[in-house]
């Protein structure tokens, strides 16, 4: 089995920076990619930011410029820097992977809730 636990939200006013982690554990050989995805409340859950094993990455337009995705393969671990945070941020995020055990699954996060307030 494989988890993979976020930490890291929280409430930030406007303008203020979070950073979110995401850990993966289990019986992990390899991930492929890894990404953040968020979803507000009425909303469907979006793609914030992905990074792949050899560390490309692409970002909503919504986020260019304010946040930073990055990953340690050694730790199975990917952050997400988010910066000038706007109250359209405000989210659930989730973190999602693409890892290889026995067979290839994508596996989600349980979540982890930021709020910028205004």
């Amino acid at each position: 089995q494989v988890q993979l636990v976020e930490s890291g939200g929280g409430l930030v006013q406007v303008g203020g920076s979070l950073r979110l982690s995401c850990a993966a554990s289990g019986s992990i050989f390899s991930i492929n990619d890894m990404g953040w995805y968020r979803q507000a409340p009425g909303k469907q859950r979006e793609l914030v930011a992905a990074i792949t094993s050899g560390g490309s990455t692409n970002y909503a337009d919504s986020v260019k410029g304010r946040f930073t995705i990055s990953r340690d393969n050694a730790k199975n671990t990917v952050y997400l820097q988010m910066n000038s945070l706007k109250p359209e941020d405000t989210a659930v995020y989730y973190c999602n992977a693409e890892v290889h055990t026995t067979t290839l699954n994508h596996y989600w996060g349980q979540g982890t809730q930021v709020t910028v307030s205004s």
